[in-house]
């Protein structure tokens, strides 16, 4: 009998799910252990949590919780319009940037276009493509990270989406940003790019841009943000898009009606406007990827250089490592999926987080090698 799964399209059947994180509930589930023993360097998460004066304004939101968010997010678009000089009409709401990169694929791609990413991208530019039945176009990367010439040769007149990730997930690197301007006027105008600048709080202020006022020049610019990573509020889902009023408005057709709840509504709001917070956690995340590096390195582990909140670390049998890293409650993210089987990404966390990884990865490797078969110290031919 032929069943309403069986008649799905076949593009939808052949996607593999998204894999997030190990949540520290399954781990303690799984292997017995206390949740409070539990060190997750796994998602991005801010080792600080949410931003106080976000999390007292989402608490004050929760008395009207009966009631339907705004579904325009009046009062969040007027703060990002006067913080980023766009106006109302070029900013699109999104329940966290997944959403609003959701909403680009399936707005401006359908079956017989295409999307270009590069290799070790972030997996949802592919899924989302092939949610909607494009074509995915994977340019092999350089250096680990975005290869702008090759992703420009790779454009072809079926393309309708270029995806580039500033910095990128999950090998933390980064482009400047004079050869992404550069590279944004030599793109075609019938190509969406969708520039996506989740880390980008994680910069040294010398190093970020104004990417905005380059929408007045590229018609074909979206510009994805979130307060996921360094404001704190991954659980309320909330992110952002900026770009021409029209981009917006064909996001905005096949937006779902009241996607961002009124909690993330009246905690972005407000995180916003904490700039002590923010200025904490970029200092902390400063701290803690010198600590990781150096501690990485004294165990004699290549990493590649990041601008993210994490670090891609090769260790080589990264699965096994991963398995006995779980077991000493240390949950860090393989990447296999990637393209990158020799990786583990690790999150910067709290000084001690960091610290519990650096130890049990120290003893798992220790324990490995002990493992290994030794040479015979006598040569055979020498001992005849």
């Amino acid at each position: 009998m032929i069943t309403c799964c069986d008649l799905a399209p076949p593009h939808v059947r052949a996607i593999a799910p998204y894999q997030p994180g190990k949540p520290i509930s399954e781990l303690a589930r799984e292997l017995g252990l206390a949740e409070a023993d539990i060190v997750k360097l796994a998602s991005n998460e801010n080792p600080l949590g949410p931003s106080p004066m976000a999390l007292a304004a989402a608490q004050d939101a929760l008395y009207d919780m009966a009631l339907y968010p705004d579904g325009a997010g009046f009062a969040l678009k007027a703060k990002l319009s006067e913080k980023f000089g766009v106006a109302a009409n070029q900013i699109v709401l999104g329940n966290g940037s997944n959403d609003v990169l959701d909403m680009a694929a399936r707005a401006f791609l359908s079956p017989g276009t295409s999307s270009v990413h590069s290799e070790h991208a972030f997996a949802v530019y592919p899924i989302a493509t092939q949610t909607v039945g494009a074509q995915s176009i994977v340019v092999p990367a350089r250096d680990y990270g975005h290869d702008l010439a090759a992703m420009r040769a790779a454009i072809r007149d079926d393309t309708r989406v270029l995806w580039i990730a500033n910095p990128n997930n999950p090998t933390g690197t980064f482009l400047p940003w004079v050869e992404i301007e550069a590279f944004l006027e030599t793109v075609p105008p019938h190509v969406l790019v969708v520039l996506d600048e989740a880390y980008g709080e994680y910069l040294p202020p010398a190093g970020r841009c104004d990417t905005a006022a380059w929408l007045t020049r590229f018609p074909n610019l979206l510009i994805v943000r979130t307060f996921s990573k360094a404001y704190g509020l991954a659980g309320l889902r909330v992110g952002y898009g900026l770009g021409s009023a029209d981009v917006i408005d064909l996001l905005n057709r096949v937006r779902h009606p009241f996607n961002v709840n009124a909690p993330a509504l009246a905690a972005a709001e407000a995180a916003l406007d904490d700039a002590e917070f923010l200025a904490r956690s970029y200092a902390l995340n400063s701290a803690g990827m010198a600590q990781l590096v150096a501690g990485l390195a004294g165990l004699g582990i290549e990493t590649v250089p990041s601008k993210g909140n994490f670090l891609l670390a090769k260790v080589g049998d990264a699965a096994r490592i991963n398995t006995e890293l779980l077991k000493r409650g240390v949950i860090v993210r393989p990447v296999a999926n990637y393209g990158l089987p020799e990786f583990l990404r690790v999150s910067v966390g709290l000084a001690g987080q960091n610290a519990r990884f650096l130890d049990a990865l120290s003893v798992v490797l220790a324990a490995l090698a002990a493992l290994e078969p030794r040479p015979d110290p006598c040569d055979r031919k020498a001992c005849l």
